[in-house]
């Protein structure tokens, strides 16, 4: 079967059509899960990791190697659940790090803006029971559009609207829940999403390869240098400019790495000052 990942904006009722597929599908619905569990065997901060997982990093959290193994956390506990198949990932990405994946089905749910202030205001009266001011409710979901657009173009350099992320693009303003849900999963059943041997491999080195990078950002003497990672059936490539012997043991050390090796980057030389 696929892995679908669902992109929405809000008030679009993303949350409410993933859990509909999955339901129709049998499949696990992931959604602050991804969050829990990156704490849970990372040991990182649940705080933290929400806050990077919504909005981009300030100036100085951008130079903090602790927001790099943060967001590497995330990114590696996506990678596990996709490998795991049969599953819906909200958000977190998903539409980038599992491109190129042929049973990947990638979704991103979208509505007018002013459709999406209204059931975004009766959602939230609903659930403080009184009401709330609807100018308040509109700079929230501005404010929301902006923050996932901005992350996206800083973290990948891509538009988050950009149509080549998805191969389905769903307009909630007058498609039901159980009717955009049908969609998706009839689009899920068909043969050109269904899992290959091939493609289960591609999200299983990503899984280890992001795993690799998860142990690089956290050891204390590779968590500092830049090191690319890849990884092909349990082979992994690492690429650096320094720290690379360090980091051949740390990757030697995560579950998955069969092999390791290396291709040393040199800095070009600093030219001479001409007057």
């Amino acid at each position: 079967m696929a892995i679908i990942t669902i992109s929405h904006e809000m008030g679009a009722g993303g949350p409410e059509i993933g859990m509909a597929v999955a339901q129709r599908l049998g499949y696990r619905y992931v959604d602050q899960e991804v969050i829990y569990d990156a704490a849970q065997r990372y040991g990182l901060l649940e705080e933290k990791l929400t806050h990077l997982d919504e909005s981009k990093p300030s100036i100085f959290e951008r130079l903090d190697t602790e927001t790099h193994r943060y967001i590497t956390a995330i990114q590696s506990t996506l990678m596990e659940f996709a490998e795991q198949d049969n599953v819906i990932l909200m958000g977190r990405s998903g539409q980038w790090l599992l491109r190129g994946i042929p049973h990947v089905l990638r979704v991103r749910v979208k509505a007018p803006f002013e459709l999406r202030v209204k059931r975004a205001t009766k959602r939230l009266a609903g659930q403080m029971g009184e009401a709330v001011n609807p100018r308040t409710v509109t700079d929230m979901v501005r404010r929301d559009d902006a923050e996932k657009s901005s992350r996206f173009r800083y973290f990948y350099e891509v538009d988050i609207n950009d149509p080549s992320l998805y191969e389905l693009v769903i307009n909630t303003e007058k498609l039901s829940v159980d009717a955009a849900a049908e969609l998706i999963a009839v689009v899920a059943r068909r043969d050109d999403f269904a899992a290959t041997q091939a493609g289960k491999q591609i999200v299983a080195d990503r899984a280890v390869a992001s795993r690799v990078q998860v142990a690089l950002a956290t050891h204390p003497e590779t968590r500092k240098y830049r090191i690319t990672v890849e990884a092909q059936q349990g082979v992994v490539t690492l690429e650096a400019t320094a720290a690379i012997d360090q980091a051949v043991e740390v990757a030697r050390s995560v579950h998955g790495v069969r092999d390791v090796k290396t291709r040393q980057v040199e800095i070009p030389p600093i030219p001479p000052f001409v007057a």
